[in-house]
């Protein structure tokens, strides 16, 4: 398989995804064996789930390496698609599954709920005057320099096209916990916005 063309990062802030039924359709081919409607569903679906990846892992190679073993799982299991997730969502699971079989002799830092009681309510913040006067350049590298959850919580929700309930499906956690990391990751990308403006 090829990869798709361009700059992964720039998927974070360009998804745009409403093929929910010819997604389904293609899954039904691809479990059929059709290796058309698998070059069709890796055109659809993965530059999206390479800049999700490679905001977890930061590693191009590696990044790769998991697409293509993504991809590989829904060759192999898309005859076991239910529908009871989009197809997008299910894709960035099994990506996300891959992604912690890769990273299982690393440690990766888990955001703890005491210290997110602790941070600020969900009113508009200095975030988002940051964000405003922020170029997408900018914006960018400062989710490079953010913890591995808040870059994956981030791409999640800004850059894969899911709703809050199936960014929490593919996080196997609550939607209300969701929002609270949404908060703490929004917060910590405003800091260093902030920060690297005050260096400019």
């Amino acid at each position: 398989m090829n990869y798709p063309d361009g700059d992964a990062g720039a998927a974070i802030f360009t998804a745009n995804h409403g093929g929910a039924c010819d997604d389904a359709a293609l899954l039904g081919r691809i479990g059929q064996g059709d290796e058309d409607a698998m070059a069709s569903f890796y055109r659809e679906h993965g530059r999206v789930v390479l800049a999700q990846v490679l905001l977890v892992v930061g590693e191009r190679v590696l990044a790769e390496e998991i697409v293509q073993d993504t991809m590989l799982a829904v060759w192999r299991g898309a005859g076991s698609f239910r529908g009871e997730s989009s197809v997008r969502s299910w894709v960035i699971a099994i990506a996300r599954r891959q992604t912690r079989d890769q990273l299982r002799g690393r440690r990766l830092r888990v955001v703890d709920d005491a210290f997110l009681a602790d941070q600020p309510g969900q009113g508009p913040g200095p975030e988002v005057t940051a964000l405003d006067r922020a170029e997408l350049a900018e914006v960018k590298g400062a989710i490079r320099e953010l913890a591995s959850p808040h870059r994956e919580l981030l791409g999640l929700v800004f850059g894969s096209g899911l709703s809050l309930p199936e960014v929490a499906g593919v996080l196997e956690i609550p939607v209300g916990t969701v929002k609270s990391r949404l908060t703490a990751a929004r917060t910590a990308l405003g800091r260093v916005l902030n920060e690297k403006g005050r260096h400019r």
